[in-house]
């Protein structure tokens, strides 16, 4: 059996902290006994904890943080770990240091590159370097998305990496269970038509362009409002937003919820309008509810969603075209209709979590074979 430390920026319950919660709870125990680590504590650490897995918060918000290395070293020997696993640039920063120091090998996913076009050069260059370092002193890098490992092979020459696309459990976002309806805790009327962003309040999910597109695509028709699910850095200059402008009535904004499938099946559409994404599990958890989608053409999106099949994409930081494929799917049934199905067929049949589990139990188990 292989001890294996899965290492993580946040506890909260993102895309990433999805992935990872699925991932774990679908190794085999025979073979795999993980140990999960956070530098913040939140649902996703609950959860573990209420199945049985070992989690341990050591709080910390820097990348490359050497003021908590002494703890990280504690907790790597106390639990005799063999490998470690890194979910993210600034988890992988935190325990790249200590794994060469104890001979451990380290695995890293990259969950989108912390590096993109938008980014002024010097601080792109920096993050760019910053990700080759990383690449070059694991022993395994997994991309989640063929795009992801094509963007850092043009960067930097990206060597042994491996793509294993995001799964998620296709038995629990079922849009054929009967889930509770939220509508009514949430204050949400039946008639309305909501578009739904579900994931972290960050300026890579570009907040403050789906809010002004809900506001536009209001103004278009009365019945368009929108869901906010999800916290971050950014929740107070979305708050201060919302409520400069008086939209507080039209765009509904809750924190993290554990019950998201129930939070999916209450929404009309579901909107991902990121600025980059490696390999969205909100976007696969909306795919298998049979939900419309309106999303922007990052990385890992590309490689699901074919425009006007199985979801609608626009350009980055276009709040107006936004606003325009939410009525138009308001007024468009069977455009609503198709694309859910096609979704759900789309992710049924490729993204099933299990299947990433036990890629990820091989390659774990490649590295002590030899």
């Amino acid at each position: 059996m292989i001890k294996v430390l899965e290492v993580i920026r946040q506890g909260h319950v993102g895309g990433g902290e999805s992935h990872l919660l699925d991932l774990v709870m679908g190794f085999d125990t025979d073979l795999i006994s993980p140990v999960v680590l956070s530098f913040t504590s939140g649902k996703m650490i609950d959860a573990l904890r209420a199945c049985g897995v070992k989690c341990y918060v050591i709080p910390t918000e820097k990348p490359f943080d050497m003021k908590v290395l002494n703890a990280l070293k504690k907790l790597i020997c106390d639990e005799n770990i063999r490998l470690i696993h890194a979910h993210g640039s600034r988890a992988a920063s935190n325990v790249l240091l200590l794994a060469g120091m104890l001979h451990i090998p380290l695995v890293y996913t990259v969950h989108g590159w912390s590096f993109h076009q938008d980014q002024p050069w010097l601080i792109r260059k920096l993050r760019a370097v910053s990700e080759k370092i990383i690449c070059n002193r694991s022993k395994k890098v997994i991309c989640v998305s063929a795009n992801n490992k094509v963007s850092g092979e043009k960067e930097f020459g990206l060597k042994h990496a491996v793509v294993i696309e995001n799964g998620i459990n296709v038995r629990r976002f079922n849009p054929l269970l009967p889930f509770r309806d939220v509508r009514p805790e949430l204050g949400i009327p039946p008639d309305d038509f909501i578009i739904g962003f579900i994931g972290r309040v960050t300026l890579q999910k570009a907040p403050l362009v789906f809010v002004e597109s809900i506001a536009l695509a209001h103004a278009l028709d009365s019945r368009i409002k929108g869901l906010m699910v999800g916290e971050g850095e950014m929740d107070g200059e979305v708050a201060w937003y919302i409520n400069d402008r008086h939209w507080g009535d039209i765009i509904y904004k809750v924190p993290f919820r554990s019950d998201i499938p129930e939070v999916l099946a209450s929404i009309n559409v579901f909107c991902l309008p990121s600025l980059w994404e490696g390999f969205s599990i909100s976007l696969l958890e909306a795919m298998s509810m049979g939900k419309p989608l309106v999303v922007t053409p990052t990385d890992g999106t590309r490689e699901v969603i074919k425009d006007r099949y199985n979801g609608l994409i626009v350009d980055y930081n276009n709040p107006n075209d936004l606003a325009n494929r939410y009525y138009e799917l308001l007024h468009d049934e069977p455009l609503r209709k198709k694309l859910g199905a096609a979704a759900r067929l789309f992710v049924e049949s490729r993204f099933d979590s299990c299947r990433v589990s036990k890629k990820v139990t091989d390659i774990y188990t490649g590295l002590f074979s030899h």
